[in-house]
């Protein structure tokens, strides 16, 4: 009498795992597409912003806060959001995250002043710092360690770097056809389909049961890293030479000086120094930060040379760098294949020696260059050759850590390749305004200014893509010899 119900309840125990899991791949899906979703709003805003100024009357200042104050927020609060998808949960962070990035595109969307439009952006700075470190824990979580979870990462990847290059394309797209408002407005619906699909498909995961965050921790990471980013912004507008600017970013290195001094004596801290340790995380992290510096001065500076040089609008601009996003997508793709066969840091070295000659071959741009010689050509290679490299390092950075720091991780690989963007794109701006010809006033002036001899414009671009060429090449001595041999495997 009693056979009956034991093998029902045996077969339900069978197929309740099955019912309770979803499939890998919609948990990947979903947590790229929140990737894409943070990492658009970097760049799409950037052609909005003249029409921002007419509209809302922003002051040149004003407009430079539309984008610093989401970077700032973005940057400042990336480990703290790690670290609260490890105690919290995953998916409850990511969910919180994405909720919040929502929420504040539609009042940035509807801002009837600037001053709500610069809030808007740093409460959708505050969300994606929360959401990106869960989206890489989600999809690492998902699928087991192996080929299979280095494909993932491929993905994850390949979305983030195809999010940075669409921007110009999507927002030149929505200010042609619609407005700057639908530049932030488009975040609406598709997050409220990703919020839905998060609900669905994403399982919590295992939290540090029992742990408690490091509050100042927290308070001293986040001040730190925020008043860093926040001094690199001011460069751009300032100069490096300016005593506000240098106490600012003084400041912001003295609080992550006393952050590590405190995490060095806390018994639960928000970032065990341990982590450090091991090469591999550290010398990914430093190696994506110069990949980072890179390839986000390579999407500014690419779309001004197209519109200030060449004469494109907007939209033929976007649509020019359509070929070098699918080609990062290609590289990161292409990775997890040549990994088990080559090594993890040998493919990273590759990507990034490719990258470094499609820079070189960028910087012999002219004043008359052609779409085929001086936009596609070295804009696939350089993409190429970076996709190859960001896999690999993302890959061992996150391979290398246990289950209860997982987020944490995800947050410094995030955190290194923002900080390596903003600090990348300040100094190139910098370098570019010494290579011109004319003397402008600040690094911004010279990016976003046209002049009726373009020709002024050209060798400042050029200096900065050699610039990018040598930090890449620097990056691959530093991978080929920091790197352990024995993280090849980690593929």
């Amino acid at each position: 009498m009693t056979f009956m119900p034991q093998t029902d309840s045996a077969t339900s125990e069978s197929l309740a795992p099955s019912i309770r899991t979803p499939r890998p791949w919609l948990v990947v899906l979903t947590a790229c597409a929140g990737q894409f979703l943070v990492v658009l709003d970097v760049s799409v805003v950037n052609v909005a912003l003249p029409s921002m100024r007419t509209d809302l009357g922003l002051s040149a200042f004003g407009l430079q806060w539309v984008i610093s104050a989401y970077s700032i927020a973005f940057a400042g609060f990336m480990l703290l959001g790690g670290r609260a998808a490890d105690l919290y949960g995953r998916k409850a962070i990511f969910l919180l995250g994405l909720g919040l990035f929502t929420a504040a595109s539609v009042v940035g969307g509807l801002a009837p002043e600037g001053q709500y439009l610069i809030g808007a952006r740093a409460v959708q700075g505050l969300g994606a710092a929360l959401l990106s470190p869960a989206t890489l824990t989600l999809v690492t979580g998902a699928v087991a360690a192996g080929p299979a979870r280095t494909r993932a990462i491929g993905t994850w990847t390949a979305v983030g770097a195809a999010g940075g290059a669409a921007g110009g394309f999507v927002g030149g797209l929505l200010v042609d056809l619609l407005s700057w408002r639908w530049v932030l407005l488009i975040n609406v619906p598709i997050g409220i389909l990703v919020l839905a699909a998060a609900v669905l498909w994403l399982r919590e995961g295992t939290t540090g049961t029992g742990r408690r965050l490091d509050l100042p921790g927290a308070v001293l990471v986040t001040g730190g890293l925020a008043t860093l980013a926040y001094g690199i912004v001011q460069t751009e507008e300032a100069g490096w030479s300016d005593p506000t600017t240098l106490l600012t970013l003084l400041g912001g290195l003295a609080l992550l000086g006393v952050f590590v001094a405190v995490e060095a004596r806390t018994a639960a801290p928000l970032m065990p120094l341990k982590i450090f340790r091991n090469r591999a995380v550290s010398a990914a992290n430093v190696a994506i930060l110069l990949c980072g510096s890179s390839s986000f001065g390579m999407w500014f500076f690419m779309t001004v040379y197209a519109q200030n040089v060449l004469g494109y609008t907007p939209l033929q601009a976007g649509l020019a760098l359509v070929p070098s996003s699918l080609s990062v997508i290609l590289g990161s793709k292409l990775a997890p294949r040549l990994m088990p066969a080559f090594g993890a840091r040998n493919v990273a070295v590759a990507g990034a020696l490719i990258g470094a000659a499609g820079f070189a071959w960028q910087s012999t741009l002219t004043v008359d260059g052609t779409f085929l010689g001086t936009i596609l050509g070295p804009g696939v290679v350089m993409m190429m050759g970076l996709g190859l490299a960001t896999t690999p390092l993302a890959t061992l950075a996150t391979s290398h850590a246990g289950p209860g720091d997982a987020g944490l991780v995800s947050g410094l690989v995030n955190t290194s390749r923002t900080m390596g963007g903003a600090l990348g794109l300040s100094v190139l701006s910098t370098v570019a305004a010494a290579g011109s010809l004319p003397a402008f006033e600040t690094a911004t002036d010279f990016a976003l200014i046209g002049t009726p001899d373009s020709s002024y414009l050209v060798p400042g671009y050029a200096l900065a893509f050699r610039v990018s060429a040598g930090i890449l090449v620097a990056a691959s001595v530093l991978m080929l010899v920091w790197l352990p041999k024995a993280a090849k495997r980690a593929g």
